[in-house]
């Protein structure tokens, strides 16, 4: 029997031959994550052992939830990790200025990439798995073990996979082919799998939309999410990626334990409902909403905010919303400047914010009082999620996350065009 894409990276990283579903392995690691609401219990975790960092290079701090600082302990949070990172000579610390949103900055700097085994104290470090990685998250008792090590162990998962065809209509994302699968299989249907994304229609998926299904294979309660390397992944990383990629694909006869057909085409706008990623929609009565938040490690990327842009631009914002927009990096903040999309969005009247997770955890930035609902392009809409315990979210596409903004209820980008 062959071995998954995750089996054979695992292997290769444990120095194992082969590996089978179950087994328990210690592998390297080629990067360990952690933020600014993480880090500090790691470092806590890590000096209480007396260890150090043994892979400087290996290890990225990244302020994203809380920053700017949102009140004195956050900023001594950061203030923890900044100091643990100049005295260890951690390489990859990004702070104000160069921050964003970690699972957005770590691929576009080039710090992960094909082929690597990452670590993260965060639940959506499954996002580099659209580059062809073995990536997953972990309690920071765990990274504090990592970043002394280089390793970690793992339990070998069995996989499920997704064979993808067709192309995705006008106005339907990643967004909706990840909220379509979690209500197909529900919140816990890929518990502790690996889910792998093949067929023919993978190839007509754009990197963001990849980054966005693997963010939400955690909502399925997937070990990790994977694309195959394919000539977007290669170019992606060209110019980018600091390390060579190393290729792993699928034998032919690897083992699944269910395989799904997606077809693209059929897809329509889809919302996931209060308060499970699960609980999704394609039809609803009017539904007024108070707040759409755009932006967050599943879509705060430049496709994202030309898909809203696209959707604002010669259009208000209902004057009972909130729109708030989240550039994801400086880079794409940046980007979106010299594009006028920043300018579209204040001219629409949205607020536009630096690089922060902030609304998406209830941190700042875009707190729900008690009864508000919000249209929002996270990942998460759990009770309290962003706010008061009564208040509600909905999760949503960029396209439709603007379209509610502009009508001023919940509402698909075909509701607008």
């Amino acid at each position: 029997m062959g071995m998954t894409m995750t089996q054979k990276i695992l292997a290769s990283h444990a120095g194992l031959e082969r590996v089978e579903a179950g087994q328990l392995i210690e592998a390297e690691l080629d990067m360990a994550l952690a933020n600014d609401i993480t880090a500090p219990v790691a470092i806590k975790e890590l000096e209480k052992a007396g260890g150090y960092v043994k892979h400087k290079e290996k290890v990225a701090f990244v302020m994203d939830h809380f920053t700017p600082n949102k009140d004195i302990k956050a900023a001594c949070q950061v203030k923890c990790t900044r100091e643990f990172a100049r005295r260890e000579g951690v390489e990859h610390f990004y702070d104000v200025g160069q921050m964003g949103i970690e699972h957005a900055l770590l691929p576009e700097q080039g710090i992960v990439g094909a082929g690597d085994c990452i670590i993260g104290a965060d639940s959506h470090t499954c996002t580099y798995g659209a580059l062809g990685a073995f990536s997953t998250g972990v309690g920071s008792t765990d990274l504090a073990a990592a970043m002394m090590t280089g390793k970690c162990w793992f339990k070998v998962p069995a996989a499920l996979r997704f064979e993808i065809k067709g192309t995705l209509p006008p106005f339907v994302t990643g967004k909706d082919l990840i909220l379509h699968i979690i209500g197909k299989i529900g919140v816990d249907g890929a518990l502790y799998k690996s889910m792998e994304f093949t067929g023919e229609g993978v190839t007509s998926l754009s990197m963001d939309d990849r980054f966005t299904v693997c963010n939400m294979a955690i909502e399925a309660g997937a070990k990790n999410g994977i694309f195959p390397v394919d000539k977007k992944t290669l170019d992606y990383m060209k110019n980018r990626f600091k390390r060579a990629p190393k290729i792993y694909a699928a034998d032919e006869d690897a083992a699944y334990e269910k395989t799904y057909e997606i077809d693209l085409s059929a897809l329509k706008p889809t919302v996931a409902f209060p308060h499970l990623p699960e609980n999704t929609k394609t039809e609803w009565e009017s539904i007024p909403v108070q707040q759409v938040v755009i932006g967050s490690c599943t879509n705060g990327r430049i496709s994202d905010l030309r898909q809203a842009a696209e959707i604002f631009k010669g259009r208000k914002v209902q004057r009972n919303v909130r729109a708030i927009v989240i550039p994801a990096t400086q880079e794409i903040y940046l980007q979106a400047l010299k594009e006028g999309l920043l300018e579209t969005f204040i001219e629409a009247g949205a607020v536009v914010s630096t690089p922060t997770c902030g609304p998406c955890l209830g941190g700042h930035m875009g707190i729900l009082a008690d009864g508000e609902r919000c249209v929002s392009t996270t990942n998460r809409n759990f009770v309290g999620r962003m706010g008061h315990v009564t208040s509600e979210i909905y999760l949503a596409s960029p396209y439709t996350a603007a379209a509610s903004a502009v009508l001023g209820k919940l509402a698909t980008a075909y509701e607008v065009k």
